[in-house]
């Protein structure tokens, strides 16, 4: 397998009123992963569905959103495929929270760029109860392990952000911050627990001694656990119309910025650096005058595309 291989499967123009949105994943060797890709193809053709599916050798991970039947179906789908240990979680949305449903084939579900065995080797599970009890701790190092733009809108209190651009970048970081801790208790989160399945394989694999992650990661912990019993602080980024979601999977404030995806408060909207769509207060000194253009005649074509629908 080499360089992605993306599909895009049309998906049928029917109202839904409420979006179930799942959000999936597993690390399972699959024997023919563009097999697997192709069938996934095939089904979603005959659905409501939009979002992304990865699949790969390793496994399966994304997140669909659908009608409850067409999320029932893909749901039965895979776990008819062996994916019976999926990591899997529902919330919903009032609108559309993807455009698109696109199945892709790659050499990982989720890219670290360094080899590691996460169905072989990987760091103690906590439930929400048991992550709040080590947290709390003075001993434990508590590490966020999603990109800098996620941690933006939220995260645990006392938690260190690795500033990572993307995920690609983290081996680089534990080797530069984490090296010399390695017995200490370290625990790390990631929204969905996918990341931490492979950054705790990782500190396994280098020689760490006690390495701990949140199960399910943050969106089963805004599930679980009441506000007034939590440790997060603001809003968990997601990677759909959303933006951001809180305590019991609801909706945040947060909006993103369409030029470089940052998540935005509020207040940030209300700043003269925000044109929607084209900047806002963490871009607009880092594009030029000509990608601005760019960027305004790209949502004046997709504003006449909404028109044209309506």
């Amino acid at each position: 397998m080499n360089a992605t291989v993306e599909q895009l499967a049309p998906v049928e123009q029917h109202a839904v009123s409420d979006w179930v949105v799942a959000a999936l994943y597993q690390f399972k060797e699959v024997q023919n992963s563009a097999d697997l890709q192709q069938r996934l193809l095939d089904l979603v053709k005959t659905i409501n569905l939009c979002g992304t599916l990865i699949v790969a050798d390793e496994g399966i991970n994304g997140t669909v959103a659908g009608d409850r039947k067409s999320v029932d179906s893909i749901h039965q789908f895979l776990l008819n495929e062996g994916f019976t240990t999926m990591e899997y979680k529902e919330s919903f949305s009032s609108e559309k929270p993807f455009r698109k449903m696109k199945i892709k084939h790659k050499k990982e579900i989720v890219t670290l760029g360094v080899e590691v065995k996460p169905r072989d080797l990987v760091g103690h599970y906590l439930d929400p109860k048991e992550w709040n009890d080590l947290i709390a701790r003075d001993d434990v190092i508590l590490v966020d392990t999603r990109n800098d733009y996620e941690y933006k809108a939220g995260t645990f209190k006392g938690a260190i952000d690795p500033k990572t651009e993307s995920f690609r970048d983290f081996p680089e970081y534990v080797k530069q911050n984490l090296a010399d801790h390695k017995n200490k208790k370290i625990a790390m989160f990631c929204t969905g627990g996918i990341r931490c399945e492979k950054s705790t394989s990782l500190l396994l694999q280098e020689g760490f001694e006690e390495v701990y992650h949140l199960k399910g990661g943050i969106l089963k912990y805004l599930e679980e656990t009441p506000a007034e019993e939590s440790m997060w602080e603001g809003e968990c980024f997601v990677f759909d119309g959303r933006t951001a979601v809180t305590h019991g999977m609801e909706e945040g404030e947060n909006i993103k910025c369409h030029a470089c995806g940052w998540p935005l408060l509020p207040e940030e909207v209300e700043l003269p650096s925000y044109e929607h769509g084209v900047s806002c207060k963490y871009c607009i000194d880092k594009t030029t005058d000509q990608q601005k253009a760019g960027f305004r005649m790209r949502q004046s074509q997709i504003a006449a595309a909404k028109r044209k629908r309506l």
